[in-house]
């Protein structure tokens, strides 16, 4: 039976999910959080040891969740992800996409490097730099949207520069901002309520969309916005399927928005660890079974189609 280890720090309706549709496969799903994994040179061939696995591999990894830590915690069980891989695991999304993706600014860096539109950003360590931005952007009538270098579901984020009609300083960086300034430029709504759109792309393809809908600028379904269901138009297919290929990620949840009109899109964030429950209340198929059916169809068959090469 192939077997399967889901990366995960909170066991929940996104693992049962998976774990039910690994079960119509024929195949096991078994939780595992990667703090509980180690390095142990000397209890397997391999090095590793992942609870439930005794001194085997599993099959593959599907990461579903990293538990954040200090540091050296995270360096460790992203260093866990990357053994897997070298060892010949299929690791779906595998640490170099999670790397690529929950650093803001380097998702910001690759997507413009690529031509994939996106706002412009900045990243600086000098808050004297950051603060001169914010003032130059705000004498121009421009905002600046200051984030959490690896913020998630919309927490921490601020308006600063020219907002409302009046100047909004750079608050302290320390702290919740880690003594760095990430700041993108704000786009405004072109409607009220405001929205963006969430766009899932799994093996390389957008397979479904919903609008997130808020009369707040920030749309995260965590921050209060209504999920609506919309059409995947050829448009948001085509930005989202770029922005996953850049990070290059087995599977994403792109976030866009409409700049001046719906057919100017920028892609503000790309979720390499995407939930997807909100998306499923307005998408007609099963999203876990989607995301099985690649694991198991594209990246398992090619890797024991390598080994027999």
């Amino acid at each position: 039976m192939t077997r399967i280890a889901i990366a995960t720090d909170e066991v929940g309706w996104h693992t049962r999910q998976l774990q039910a549709a690994l079960r119509e496969r024929g195949a096991v799903g078994r939780c595992v959080d990667l703090e509980d994994c180690r390095i142990d040179t000397g209890a397997s061939w391999h090095g590793l040891v992942i609870p439930g696995f005794g001194s085997e591999l599993p099959d593959a990894v599907l990461v579903r969740g990293i538990a954040g830590g200090s540091f050296e915690q995270v360096t460790k069980r992203l260093g866990v992800l990357h053994a897997l891989r070298e060892l010949g695991v299929p690791v779906y999304n595998d640490a170099r996409a999670i790397e690529r993706s929950v650093d803001k600014s380097m998702t910001s860096l690759l997507l413009h490097a690529a031509g994939v539109a996106t706002p412009p950003t900045w990243a600086m360590e000098s808050a004297a730099q950051a603060q001169r931005l914010v003032m130059r952007e705000s004498a121009a009538g421009r905002a600046l949207v200051l984030k959490p270098l690896f913020g998630s579901q919309g927490k921490g984020l601020q308006r600063v520069g020219r907002v409302d009609g009046a100047h909004v300083p750079l608050p302290e960086l320390k702290g919740a901002y880690g003594s760095l300034a990430y700041l993108q430029r704000f786009i405004a709504p072109i409607s009220t309520p405001g929205f963006d759109w969430r766009v899932l792309v799994i093996g390389g393809r957008a397979v479904t969309a919903m609008k997130r809908v808020s009369a707040h600028w920030v749309h995260n379904v965590k921050q209060g916005a209504r999920c609506e269901s919309c059409e995947l138009t050829p448009a948001l297919a085509e930005i989202a399927e770029a922005a996953a290929r850049t990070l290059q990620m087995d599977y994403a949840g792109v976030d866009i928005l409409p700049e001046g009109s719906p057919e100017a899109l920028r892609v503000l964030e790309v979720n390499g660890v995407a939930a997807w429950q909100g998306l499923q209340r307005v998408t007609p198929f099963n999203i876990a079974r989607a995301i099985v059916d690649d694991l198991l169809d594209r990246r398992l068959a090619a890797q024991a189609g390598a080994r027999r090469a």
